[in-house]
């Protein structure tokens, strides 16, 4: 799928799996400015295509994302307005990523670092290598966090872990980033693929209304919203809509449900 953003590819599969690539493999893969004003757009048009159900972000080449490009990110503190409207681009970024309609997983292996960090915690789960690096590293440079990118890695590790990562500015492998509750399973470099397109598989298989259901209380539940009303439009929608019949019509019949 063509996203006019350059040093981001995507692509649909038949099998409801999407990949978003994160691609300049020269620079590590860091994030420009015009990838992160062009991801809220390029995720609007994944979230239309009919036949995605699941979202694997990964980078391409040997590297998750190194971060934002630091000689445009020096640029952009040579003045306050021009500060300030990066991190509004930032933000907007992360929060569309969040908001996907669908489940996302972050595909990690060598550096995961500053904004590549930042996108994976703004996924609903994360694979990585167990050699994998993470970190997020605003400490090193003098950077403010944003507040809701701090505050999302504080509910996803709780707030002495976020502490921990965030004082430090060190990087932590994917074996220690599955320990600290910031990587969800961490797997040999060499299985990395594999297994998280066997679990994107697997979700793309399940019922779209459960999932939504799902992503939709468990946010209001971690941001303190009422999760009953989350809920509510999903089970107003399950007594219409044939999942449910589907589902159970298929166990009977011992037979894969087809959502």
């Amino acid at each position: 799928m063509p996203t006019g953003v350059e040093g981001l590819r995507a692509y649909c599969g038949e099998d409801g799996v999407a990949v978003l690539l994160i691609d300049r493999p020269a620079k590590r893969n860091a994030l420009t400015l015009a990838m992160w004003r062009g991801l809220p757009g390029v995720l609007e048009r994944l979230a239309a295509e009919p036949g995605v159900r699941v979202l694997l972000l990964s980078g391409a080449g040997s590297t998750f994302s190194a971060g934002a490009d630091i000689a445009e990110l020096l640029e952009m503190y040579a003045d306050p307005a021009h500060a300030d409207a990066y991190h509004r681009d930032n933000a907007a970024a992360e929060e569309a990523l969040a908001a996907f309609p669908h489940p996302t997983v972050a595909v990690i292996r060598g550096a995961g670092v500053g904004g590549g960090c930042q996108l994976a915690v703004a996924c609903d789960l994360r694979f990585a290598a167990e050699d994998a690096r993470l970190g997020i590293t605003p400490a090193k440079l003098g950077v403010v966090y944003p507040a809701g990118a701090t505050a999302r890695l504080a509910r996803l590790v709780g707030p002495a872990r976020a502490k921990y990562l965030l004082f430090s500015a060190d990087l932590v492998t994917g074996r220690r980033a599955e320990v600290l509750g910031l990587v969800d399973e961490a797997v040999p470099g060499d299985a990395l693929e594999a297994r998280a397109l066997e679990y994107a598989r697997t979700v793309a298989g399940r019922s779209p209304q459960t999932l939504g259901a799902v992503k939709d209380v468990v946010a209001a539940v971690a941001e303190g919203r009422d999760p009953q009303a989350a809920v509510e439009p999903w089970e107003r929608k399950s007594r219409h809509a044939p999942d449910v019949r589907e589902g159970l019509a298929a166990f009977l019949e011992r037979r894969p449900p087809r959502f």
